[in-house]
């Protein structure tokens, strides 16, 4: 999926992190991605994170262990999210197609719907800020969420729809990173942006872009 790539790297574990309540996790990650976002990370204080969680500053260590950490899960946190959605959209639109003639139509859906609801949504603006203005924080240059996932998602439809004889996909996923550059790609290279909601010239590009893949890729 179009987005920032950076190395997937664990960081050095330097303490055992707890685990602890869920709702103050939560609140800890919603504080400092307001935070990183209004105040840039470097004037982003555990303290401030602390004092708008209503958690103590001790709390945020323990869970987190440090602000590069902390970071570095706000970033995993948003990422989740917009894969939740795109896994979302993949059940919505492209179950019910069981014939060659249908899936024109739900590839066409389907790719709106993820230029609508994802790469048009705050979330995934967040996203490209986070990675882009904290990847000198990020530990070991940042892990990105969204490197691989939503792309395996798309070629493990592709597949099944080889399997039921609609796709001759030799590879799925170079299939799905095929689809990807000829339709969001494509938008994204040429207008900068894919938010089908305000800009009507992303849908002709979506769909010339779903019949030239279905010319490489139809049974």
């Amino acid at each position: 999926m179009p987005t920032t790539k950076t190395p997937a790297t664990n960081a050095p574990a330097t303490k055992t992190l707890r685990e602890g309540s869920t709702q103050k996790r939560a609140a800890i990650l919603s504080a400092a991605r307001d935070l990183f976002l209004a105040d840039g990370f470097d004037r982003s204080s555990v303290d401030a994170v602390a004092a708008r969680a209503e958690v103590s500053k001790r709390t945020v260590y323990d869970y987190f262990g440090d602000k590069r950490t902390l970071l570095q899960a706000v970033v995993d946190a948003v990422g989740q999210s917009l894969i939740t959605t795109i896994r979302r959209t993949l059940d919505d639109t492209l179950t019910d197609a069981t014939e060659a003639a249908e899936l024109e139509d739900a590839l066409v859906t389907f790719s709106m719907r993820i230029a609508t609801d994802m790469l048009g949504s705050a979330e995934y603006a967040t996203l490209q800020r986070l990675v882009r203005a904290g990847s000198d924080h990020l530990p070991d240059g940042g892990r990105n969420p969204m490197a691989d996932t939503p792309d395996e998602a798309i070629a493990d439809r592709l597949a099944a729809f080889a399997a039921a004889g609609l796709l001759d996909v030799p590879d799925p996923r170079l299939a799905a990173d095929q689809f990807i550059a000829l339709t969001f790609g494509v938008a994204l290279d040429r207008l900068g942006s894919a938010n089908a909601a305000e800009d009507d010239r992303v849908r002709p590009l979506v769909v010339e872009g779903v019949r030239t893949f279905l010319r490489a890729y139809r049974a």
